[in-house]
Formats: structure tokens, C-alpha cells, sequence
């Protein structure tokens, strides 16, 4: 019988370099959509499917990122003397998703360095990992498809879709087989793997479930890709030896990484904004006739 899962990882310590210069002083995951940050999504989903306790690795200039999910006691009382109550009923809805503790990574060595100082915190439980860089968008959220997988198959699971060929070396390649409908059995993958060495065209996205093994794998894994840890290297070895689930999961993945898929999160999400929406599908109606 599989463990519950409670605890959840997510690591957004990156420098946002491609994101630059908005990202010099404040952290890519605090990047809005519409009215809410990136980062907001992301624990929304890990909440969502059961986990109440989250970590955050985070880096220089994180400060913002706690603050968020800290309480306002001056912008509270000013709202509440405005009679702004349903502004201060979402203001203080962020601080109330889960209970969330902060980790500074030091130094940025790679994604399996960020999990690695995680082993405290999870124990010997099994952990969802949701990268700080994806808000993936969704009535049925990602990481809760991942536990259910977890729950059915008791391996390690890991969200995958698959990529346009001329992308596969900028991300991992699976080696898979069919279980049943949108899951799989990875049996190998490798991290940006150059033209020819690719297993499949299906790449992790964003998630992952992982077991308190991988630590173990992660302290014997040597720098791969660009001299970094890196945590596909060390599900590569949890998948040769045991096997690992693939979850082919529905929803709408944006990567807040780059300028494109920034804007695509905001456009797509304001043109259903339950306050904005109508107006702006009006406005790029009128935008879309001028181009």
C-alpha cells in the first residue's frame, strides 16, 4: 500500500535569465498572471492534490516570494477599513493555501542539487516535485493525475508530453511502453540528449513524484548537462533499475522561462478572466483586425 502523499517540492531559485531585466530584481516565479503570480498557481495545483506541507528552494532575492505567502497586517487593516472585502478576502487567501517553509539553495548547481536539500524535510515519505518554471493549467490539476498514477502503479511518476523533434534537445527523452491510455512504463531516459540519441519525442514537463530513494541516487550522480546535478540523471537510474510511470497529463502547460510562453499565460488566462475577460477578447478582436 502506497504512502499518502502530504509534502511537495518546489524549487524556483533559477536566475530567470531569459527573462532579463525584469527578473534582475524580482524572481521569475513572481512574474504576474493577470492578477496573480506564477508562483500562486503552482502551490494552488500541489494543494489541490493533498500536499499541506511545501518547501521552497529558493535563491537571491527570494524575500518577494515569502512575502506573498506571509500575512499583510497594514494592506489587511487598510482594505478592511476601505471595505475592500473581497480584495482582503484574496489577499489573505495566499497565505492560507498550505503550510509553506523557505530553504535557501546558495549555490545554483543544478535541479538535483535543489532536491537534494530537500531530504530533511520529506523524510522518508514520498514527495511531488512541481518546477518552479511551469503553471500548467487545468480543470483535473497535474499533480494530482501524478498521485493517482502513484497510487495504481506504487513506482515513481513523472508528467510527460511530447515535444516538437526540433525541441527534444532542449529538454529529456523518455524510453516508454504503453500501460494504459495516457500512461506509460519509462524504462530509461536521458537529459538533452544530442540528434540521434533521443529514446522518444515524449519529455518530462514540469512534475514529478519521486520516492526517498532518489536522495540516495542523487548523492552517487556525477555533474551531467551543463556541468549541473541533474535530477533526470538520477531518475535515469531509478527507472533502469525499478521503473517509473509516465502520466501523458491534460491541461495547459505555459513556461514561464521564456518571453513567449510568459505572454501566452497572460493573453489566454485574461481572455477567461472572470473580471477582464470580455474586454479583452473585445480588445484583441479589435487588435487582430489591424495587424
Amino acid at each position: 500500500m502506497t504512502k499518502p502523499i502530504r509534502k511537495a517540492v518546489i524549487p524556483v531559485a533559477g536566475f530567470g535569465t531569459r527573462m532579463l531585466p525584469a527578473t534582475k530584481a524580482m524572481p521569475k516565479a513572481m512574474l504576474p498572471i493577470v492578477d496573480k503570480p506564477a508562483i500562486q498557481y503552482i502551490v494552488e495545483e500541489a494543494a489541490a492534490a493533498g500536499a499541506r506541507e511545501i518547501l521552497m528552494i529558493i535563491g537571491r532575492g527570494g524575500g518577494a516570494i515569502e512575502d506573498h505567502f506571509d500575512r499583510a497586517p497594514e494592506l489587511e487593516a487598510a482594505l478592511e477599513r476601505s471595505h475592500k472585502d473581497a480584495l482582503l478576502k484574496t489577499v489573505c487567501a495566499a497565505a492560507d493555501i498550505a503550510d509553506i517553509t523557505f530553504l535557501r539553495q546558495k549555490e545554483m548547481k543544478g535541479l538535483g542539487h535543489a532536491v537534494l536539500k530537500a531530504r530533511a524535510f520529506t523524510g522518508d515519505e514520498p514527495f511531488l516535485v512541481l518546477y518552479g518554471d511551469d503553471v500548467i493549467i487545468g480543470e483535473d490539476p497535474v499533480a494530482a493525475q501524478l498521485c493517482r498514477a502513484y497510487e495504481r502503479y506504487g513506482r515513481p511518476c513523472v508528467g510527460i508530453r511530447e515535444v516538437p523533434r526540433e525541441d527534444i534537445g532542449k529538454y529529456s527523452s523518455m524510453k516508454l511502453e504503453t500501460l494504459s491510455d495516457n500512461l506509460y512504463h519509462i524504462t530509461d531516459m536521458i537529459e538533452k540528449p544530442a540528434a540521434g540519441q533521443e529514446f522518444s519525442l515524449f519529455s518530462i514537463l514540469g512534475r514529478c513524484l519521486l520516492t526517498p530513494e532518489i536522495y540516495d541516487i542523487l548523492d552517487r550522480t556525477q555533474p551531467g548537462a551543463g556541468g549541473e546535478l541533474q535530477l533526470t540523471d538520477a531518475m535515469a537510474e531509478c527507472a533502469r533499475t525499478s521503473g517509473m510511470t509516465g502520466v501523458d497529463f491534460t491541461g495547459r502547460r505555459y513556461d514561464m522561462g521564456n518571453k513567449f510562453g510568459v505572454m501566452q499565460a497572460q493573453v489566454e488566462t485574461a481572455l477567461h478572466h472572470p473580471e477582464i475577460g470580455e474586454a479583452f477578447q473585445a480588445y484583441l478582436k479589435g487588435i487582430a483586425r489591424e495587424l
